[in-house]
């Protein structure tokens, strides 16, 4: 293959949305349109007929049919509807790749074989290309790029015993695009990147434009974090809204309010157990915090007050993220003056006494919810979200998955449509 080429995926559940993006992109340099799996099972093979329509000769039509069973049926099916490639599974049985590969020569199409989930992939790359496949298809799964994990150093080893082209899926974006190309790959595949865009088109450019020279474009969205730092930068630009999607609907700290609105807290947890208005153990641990921690405090969800303006500033002198109250704050009006995040259940003008009572850095209960050391909190004008530690770049990374989906709903809103004809909701409601 004398140049690399661009496939965009077309991971979408609704025809018209794919649609829009085609219209979109194809002047923007693509190489392969492919008709994604959630796409084909949510509208059939008309989906793959519907769009070769509207693309021109030069661009060809793969159809991502993830076969794993009769692989001449799925394979005919295709091509009778238009796709020039079809992919089948590399963990499918050898004799359902076989009988895709001869159903292929027989309607003119091409194979290509997925190794998505595939254990030892360069083994199972030798054993399938006895079968004379077309292409060899390389994936990093969904949810592993969930987790951090994009990285293409196993396409390197395949591009070492393969002489046909080879395609990688996955998390691909206009900066790390050109390091898919240096570990080998062929075809570039990108779905999120353009799809999920509000200027598909120019997403789709900058993408080619990169492919082209060999340049990495620098993006803000699109690409998936795993160091703290990274992590931390996300959750400043996602919202609670957006990382309650995420946890599937999950649940904020309810009745909890931020005392100073329009700012945003972030940071890992140091917590505190106290009694209803002893102020001892939280300001104690404001001395235990690092910077960038935020404090919760689980006292009852009663007054008095173990928090005010004199902790506010002890904390800003410690550079923290910002404090959590189960139980009441006080000082509110100069707490508001120094923008510092505070969230509190209650606000009352009396304090406690500081008796010493309770604990640091223990688990706690906070509006029933159970809070660890080290949870992430992350706190806006919505409310307050926890994200357990141990899934804390999972939920980080899915977080901005939902908000670069929003983003392209946005637009196609504000072109004319409306929330309930973009979602289909009549379609997709439970019958």
């Amino acid at each position: 293959m004398n140049k690399p080429l661009l496939q965009i995926a077309l991971d979408f559940i609704d025809l018209h949305r794919a649609i829009k993006i085609v219209n979109e992109i194809l002047q923007a340099g693509v190489d392969i349109i492919e008709i994604g799996t959630p796409l084909i099972k949510s509208e059939g093979v008309r989906a793959i007929s519907e769009i070769k329509k509207l693309v021109p000769a030069n661009v060809k039509i793969l159809a991502d049919m993830k076969t794993m069973d009769v692989g001449r049926i799925e394979v005919e099916m295709a091509a009778k509807a238009g796709a020039h490639i079809v992919g089948v599974l590399g963990v499918a049985d050898d004799e359902t790749i076989k009988e895709a590969i001869e159903a292929a020569k027989n309607y003119g199409c091409e194979i290509i074989v997925d190794m998505i989930e595939v254990k030892n992939v360069v083994e199972r790359v030798k054993e399938v290309l006895q079968f004379s496949p077309n292409y060899i298809g390389l994936h990093i799964p969904i949810d592993e790029q969930m987790k951090g994990k994009i990285n293409f150093d196993f396409v390197k080893e395949v591009k070492k015993i393969c002489p046909v082209p080879i395609s990688i899926a996955g998390g691909i974006n206009s900066e790390n695009v050109v390091d898919a190309l240096e570990a080998g790959a062929d075809i570039i595949v990108v779905g999120g990147a353009v799809i999920k865009s509000q200027d598909a088109k120019l997403a789709c450019q900058q993408i080619k434009t990169a492919m082209i020279t060999k340049t990495k474009i620098k993006t803000e969205l699109y690409k998936r974090v795993s160091t703290v730092e990274e992590i931390r930068n996300v959750l400043y630009k996602v919202s609670t809204a957006n990382i309650s999607d995420a946890l599937h609907r999950g649940r904020s700290l309810e009745e909890i309010r931020p005392i100073v609105e329009g700012v945003k807290l972030v940071g890992p947890a140091v917590t505190v157990r106290t009694y209803p208005g002893d102020w001892s153990k939280p300001v104690e641990a404001i001395d235990i915090a690092t910077e960038g921690d935020v404090i919760v405090i689980d006292a009852g969800g009663v007054p008095p007050a173990v928090w005010g303006e004199l902790a506010t500033y002890s904390a800003i002198g410690k550079k923290l993220a910002g404090v959590v109250v189960w139980g009441a704050v006080r000082d509110i009006a100069e707490i508001k003056k120094t923008k510092f995040p505070v969230f509190s259940r209650i606000v009352v003008p009396q304090a406690g006494e500081p008796k010493g009572f309770g604990e640091i850095n223990v688990p706690i209960t906070v509006s029933g919810m159970k809070i660890f050391p080290g949870d992430w909190i992350v706190g806006d004008d919505d409310g307050v979200v926890v994200i357990p530690k141990e899934k804390l770049v999972e939920i980080t990374n899915r977080s901005m998955d939902v908000l670069e989906k929003e983003n392209r709903i946005r637009k196609e809103i504000q072109e004319g449509s409306t929330l309930s004809k973009v979602q289909d909701l009549l379609r997709w409601e439970k019958k």
